[in-house]
């Protein structure tokens, strides 16, 4: 069973910068493909990013290209999301999942595991 906390969330100004971070236990950090969803108030849970097991490949939702960086420690069992320019619209709790099947994940669905959700709020 793996376990996945999240932290880092705060409160920020817009064009502000946060990094967010989610520790890993419980399973081999290493052959798990990490994602990251947020959701906003009021909306469902959406895709922002992804990378897979070994660091080298990522993936990220059209709002945040350019703005956020996902990237692992597998030393650490750690993945993180910088985020960087934060818009107003950024504002959402923010969770790391977990996938044991191999490949790039987007889809809720398709993956194992989740955080608690840490909230970020992006003020003007």
């Amino acid at each position: 069973q793996v376990q996945l906390v999240e932290s880092g969330g705060g409160s920020v100004q817009a064009g502000g910068s946060l990094r967010v971070s989610c520790a890993a236990s419980g399973g081999t950090f290493s052959r798990l493909e990490m994602g990251w969803f947020r959701q906003a108030p009021g909306k469902e849970r959406e895709f922002v990013c992804a990378v897979s097991r070994s660091g080298s490949v990522t993936a990220y939702a059209e709002s945040v290209k350019g703005r956020f960086t996902i990237s692992r420690d597998n030393a650490k069992n750690t993945v993180y999301l910088q985020m960087n320019s934060l818009k107003r619209e950024d504002t959402a709790v923010y969770y790391c999942a977990a996938s044991t099947m191999y490949g790039i994940k987007r889809t809720q669905s398709e993956y194992d595991y989740w955080g608690q959700g840490t909230q970020v709020t992006v003020s003007s």
